[in-house]
């Protein structure tokens, strides 16, 4: 009888004991992520964790600490940021937890982004000890599955290109020719050695090569713009600068006539030209000049600034030497254009003789062409043509990125800069291929050597999308309609915009129609995502492993 007693009471020790430093198991309806599923931005896949410890859980000696662990790709794991929850009768620093009330938490967690994280699953594993006894808590799965729609990126911005360094050409061209005549004080008579002047000659023989080349030189008008300087009375002024006027005007007309041309001609004239009086004297040395401009400012009457003016003798005397005689004249400027080659013409010259086309042309000749292996052929010849110039040496450079040969557009980029260490472009290549591989903080700083080039918020936007700076990159890549637009304003959750642009992209591709069935997707049409889904398969297979695991997805049947 008492061998009984003592085996009733072992047992019901052993049962107490166990009792009092096992916990159990935790049911999944303790915890809360967000999101959920996870999403990678950045190159990172955050989650906060909401947690609970129920009523009577957490035992007064016990410490537990929560390690979330996102599995993977049959086997691997990666664990986040742990935290440790301590029993109200631990002696530490960490979360205290009442026994009798249980309690909640908030954890905060990142993984370091892997492309076999789309199909995975994060779980909450457990390190518990009551007093220095360890003891087991189950693992609870708590998420599926990792959106990676932002790191899309890397094939989005394929589509847009890299960046072009572009030519100057215009085709017309507008210029201006000048001829300045100067006149004595209170006249208007047009003197012979001021029409003989280089600038009045220049003047001339200008209207002379226009008439005899009007395929390249087109004349717009002629302005004819007199002046009186601005001593003396208005209404003495206003009759000698409309006399200039006029003198100059017929002037002109006869030099039209003696080259059988017509245009309008454009005369005008201003009576006191105090504007051309005060920047003659802003830009001289004279003693008084901060004087003068003082009273400029002070004086808006025009009897009143030159009596002022007129007050300071030794001032007055510099003003009549060096800056009134300059003011008595009439300007004769031609508006016209160069009219450069046409399209046609430049092809047919560059089939002839791309010799005979300048570095503008040439260039230009390769932004008409749509197929690659001919622009590339046009850049080669600019290299040997103009091997001073990095622009061809670049647009090589990104004909190659747009192939995915890296090794051919480094070589490339590599004599651009060698031909100008500081040219932009090149070095905004540089970041996309960066870009192209992850490496967030490269491209970054080979972008800050490209702040000028063409394509900079292209590049800069697909920077932003990497870094999840989604309302960023929408904003730096909002007038241009390409995939990674779309993709941008997608993830910023713009989906009314992202339509608008996936619409007006110049040039689909797989990506494009892949973006739709994403945005059809997200906005619960079903059937349209299902068919972009299958359309954009069908332009690229290789997409089909990707959207495999997309959760994008989930729900749509294939």
């Amino acid at each position: 009888m008492r061998r009984n007693l003592i085996l009733v009471f072992s047992a019901f020790s052993l049962f107490l004991f166990s009792s009092c430093s096992k916990m159990g198991a935790l049911s999944a309806d303790y915890f809360q992520v967000d999101p959920n599923p996870l999403e990678a931005m950045g190159g990172k896949v955050p989650a906060t964790i909401s947690g609970q410890f129920p009523e009577k859980y957490l035992k007064k000696n016990a410490t537990v600490t929560v390690i979330p662990e996102l599995r993977y790709a049959n086997g691997l794991t990666a664990q986040g940021t742990a935290a440790t929850f301590q029993g109200e009768k631990v002696m530490g620093n960490n979360q205290t937890i009442s026994y009798r009330l249980g309690g909640r938490y908030t954890m905060k967690t990142t993984f370091d982004y892997n492309p076999q994280m789309q199909k995975s699953e994060m779980y909450l594993t457990f390190v518990a000890k009551v007093g220095n006894k360890q003891v087991d808590i189950p693992a609870v799965k708590v998420a599926n599955g990792v959106l990676a729609t932002s790191e899309l990126y890397r094939r989005t911005m394929m589509n847009g290109g890299a960046c072009i360094a572009p030519d100057s050409f215009q085709r017309v061209n507008a210029k201006k020719q000048e001829a300045n005549v100067k006149f004595l004080i209170n006249q208007a008579n047009l003197r012979k050695s001021e029409l003989q002047n280089n600038s009045v000659q220049e003047f001339v023989r200008m209207l002379k090569r226009i008439n005899a080349d009007r395929e390249r030189l087109a004349i717009k008008n002629v302005e004819v713009a007199a002046y009186a300087s601005p001593e003396g009375g208005f209404s003495f002024n206003d009759k000698l600068a409309g006399k200039r006027q006029d003198n100059s005007e017929e002037y002109v007309k006869a030099q039209l006539k003696n080259v059988k041309m017509k245009t309008d001609i454009d005369a005008h004239y201003t009576a006191q030209d105090w504007e051309g009086f005060q920047q003659l004297v802003q830009a001289s040395n004279m003693q008084d000049k901060d004087v003068i401009l003082r009273v400029l400012s002070m004086y808006k009457d025009p009897q009143e600034r030159e009596q002022q003016i007129r007050n300071m003798s030794e001032g007055f005397r510099d003003l009549a030497d060096e800056v009134l005689p300059e003011l008595r004249r009439a300007r004769l400027i031609i508006n016209y254009e160069t009219v450069g080659r046409t399209d046609e013409q430049i092809k047919e010259q560059y089939a002839a003789d791309p010799a005979k086309l300048d570095i503008e042309e040439i260039l230009y000749a390769a932004s008409l062409e749509n197929n690659a292996d001919k622009k590339a052929e046009i850049y080669k010849k600019t290299t040997e043509l103009y091997d001073k110039d990095y622009r061809a040496y670049n647009n090589l450079a990104a004909l190659a990125f747009n192939k995915g040969d890296n090794a051919t557009a480094e070589k490339y980029i590599a004599q651009a800069l060698r031909v100008n260490a500081k040219a932009q472009e090149p070095y905004a290549n540089k970041a996309l291929m960066s870009l192209s591989q992850g490496k967030l903080d490269e491209a970054e700083g080979f972008l800050s050597n490209a702040v000028n080039a063409n394509g900079f918020n292209n590049v800069l936007g697909n920077l932003n999308i990497a870094r999840g700076n989604y309302a960023a990159a929408a904003d730096e890549l909002k007038e241009t309609a390409s995939n990674s637009t779309a993709l941008a304003q997608l993830l910023n959750k713009d989906y009314a915009t992202a339509k608008q642009t996936l619409k007006s992209v110049k040039n689909p591709d797989a990506m494009t129609s892949y973006l739709h069935a994403i945005l059809s997707a997200r906005q619960g049409n079903s059937y349209a995502a299902g068919s972009y889904l299958r359309e954009a398969l069908e332009k690229d297979p290789s997409l089909s492993s990707y959207a495999d695991n997309d959760l994008e997805f989930a729900k749509i049947k294939r």
